[in-house]
């Protein structure tokens, strides 16, 4: 498997292509804006885009993808039906999808907003504005707060200290950092 970032200039918004080496299929998450290098990377290498995972429905997630279609076709995955209407497949919960030749775990992490889902492949989180280094996401109350660092700790900061989590904003950073150093846990 191999990671590539794109960031996107609007919002700083992190944008995932992960790769299936053997199969040359790739998964997209979050998409901000589809741009020239993405677009020459992704023709360059062939790799055939099987699917978007959205993190979350926030602007700066999503509104690549409308572009993003009229070039390729793929299934769109989100815990938002609004996302891309019938194109989108919805994830309630916590579960597991086999895309592009890679077993997806998918976790339901309310608490910044109310359809957050983080994605899991291999030894990486792709966990949205759910966390990034050295901080956890907005909320818009003091309870919405409290189920996120619950959820958080539940699902996140339960696994392996060097699980890396590759966040919808900032640089990665891992499991043991933000147990370590992580001021609003």
């Amino acid at each position: 498997m191999k990671v590539y970032l794109h960031v996107g200039t609007e919002g700083f918004t992190n944008c995932y292509i992960v790769v299936n080496e053997k199969t040359n299929e790739a998964i997209i998450i979050d998409l901000e804006k589809v741009t020239s290098q993405m677009i020459e990377q992704i023709e360059s290498n062939r790799f055939k885009i099987c699917a978007v995972l959205i993190t979350h429905n926030h602007k700066n997630h999503v509104s690549g993808l409308r572009t993003l279609r009229k070039i390729y076709t793929f299934k769109t995955y989100a815990a938002d039906y609004e996302v891309e209407g019938e194109e989108s497949t919805v994830l309630k919960g916590d579960g597991l999808i086999r895309l592009a030749g890679m077993d997806v775990e998918y976790f339901s992490l309310q608490g910044h907003s109310s359809d957050t889902l983080c994605f899991k492949i291999g030894s990486l989180i792709f966990t949205g504005d759910a966390i990034s280094a050295g901080t956890i996401g907005t909320t818009t109350s003091f309870y919405a707060r409290q189920m996120l660092m619950r959820n958080l700790k539940e699902k996140v900061l339960s696994q392996k200290d060097d699980t890396v989590l590759l966040p919808g904003h900032g640089p990665p950073t891992t499991v043991g950092a933000e147990k370590k150093f992580n001021m609003d846990l």
